[in-house]
């Protein structure tokens, strides 16, 4: 029997296949937009259906673009023989005709102020990437997360109740980092990978119910399913995209009015009363957690954010606020933001 052409082992264009690469088709043209001739984009693969997907997509899409595309495989050295499977990784990757494909070993934190092991092993994870990305000249990475991600990430923003920014999800674009497959279901990866004869691997730790992610994903996510009927993945998908473009808006407006009623004074950063007052508390508030990030460094919770702004809405002579590492006054009508080290 001859050996099989090419074309003949190209496989064959299923609804599937096809729905990931138009999404990864998309993506690359924004890209193409803004970039010069034959850039350069990483696939972040781990081996699981969503990034190998992503990756035999973007192996067949890029190069008819002229886009060069390759891979990076991130091992984060954290289950037995992670090195084997992060090399056949590798291994898939080049296969698709991706180049250049880099393994990039990681030491994931476990201090007391690395946020636990999920936190912890994201955190190496996007380092080694955009380090990767910066050493290849890569202009994105693009990620594999895919709409049921998405739902995932707005119910455990909602669970902690961090407000509004928390039921933003991801977004299709942070920085360098690309996801093309916030609407695509994960159903649709793992029947893309089964169709073009892919075999991926499959992260015991996506079932471990130690993980919040998983027990959202295992069970809070099909229970709503089951009892408020189908299409709830894509509901908090759309109301992730409906809060982040409300959120784009009130933060854009935000840093308008703090170019107009900021100022630096000698004590530290004042901001006009009258003006917060006047304005509403969705806007009042940002802008104190803007001038607080942006100055200080500290991101403010809801509860720290209220208690700075009741010396606008509730004042009848307190003497201040303290707030981690600043304490906030009401002197001349003004906010004032002051570093603790320099009172």
């Amino acid at each position: 029997m001859p050996p099989e052409t090419p074309s003949e082992r190209r496989p064959r264009l299923t609804p599937a296949i096809a729905d990931v690469r138009r999404a990864v088709r998309e993506a690359i043209e924004v890209l193409l937009r803004s970039e010069g001739d034959a850039p350069l984009v990483l696939v972040a693969l781990s081996g699981g259906p969503d990034s190998l997907a992503l990756a035999a997509a973007t192996a067949f899409e890029a190069p008819r673009r002229g886009m060069r595309a390759g891979a990076v495989v991130v091992d984060h050295g954290l289950q037995r023989d992670s090195a084997l499977i992060a090399a056949r990784a590798a291994e898939q990757a080049r296969a698709l005709g991706l180049d250049p494909v880099l393994v990039r070993l990681v030491e994931v934190g476990s201090g007391p102020g690395s946020g636990g092991p999920e936190a912890a092993a994201r955190d190496a994870r996007y380092t080694a990437l955009d380090a990767a990305r910066r050493d290849t000249g890569s202009v994105a990475v693009l990620l594999g997360h895919t709409l049921d991600d998405q739902a995932e990430t707005v119910l455990l923003g909602l669970a902690r109740g961090a407000g509004a920014s928390s039921l933003h999800g991801m977004a299709p674009a942070s920085g360098p980092f690309v996801r093309p497959l916030l609407g695509i279901r994960r159903s649709t990866t793992v029947a893309a990978c089964a169709d073009a004869g892919l075999e991926p691997w499959n992260d015991p730790h996506n079932s471990d119910p130690s993980y919040s992610r998983v027990r959202v994903r295992q069970t809070v996510l099909p229970t709503l399913e089951r009892e408020l009927g189908p299409g709830m993945a894509e509901a908090l998908a759309r109301t992730a995209e409906q809060l982040r473009e409300d959120g784009d808006a009130l933060d854009h407006m935000a840093q308008e009015t703090i170019e107009e009623i900021v100022e630096h004074a000698e004590a530290g950063i004042a901001i006009s009363v009258g003006a917060l007052a006047a304005n509403p508390a969705a806007l009042r508030n940002r802008i104190i957690r803007h001038v607080v990030l942006s100055e200080f460094g500290v991101s403010l919770s809801r509860v720290q954010t209220l208690a700075a702004a009741a010396l606008v809405t509730d004042w009848h002579g307190q003497k201040g606020v303290d707030l981690p590492g600043i304490r906030v006054v009401r002197v001349a009508g003004n906010l004032v933001f002051q570093a603790a080290s320099d009172i």
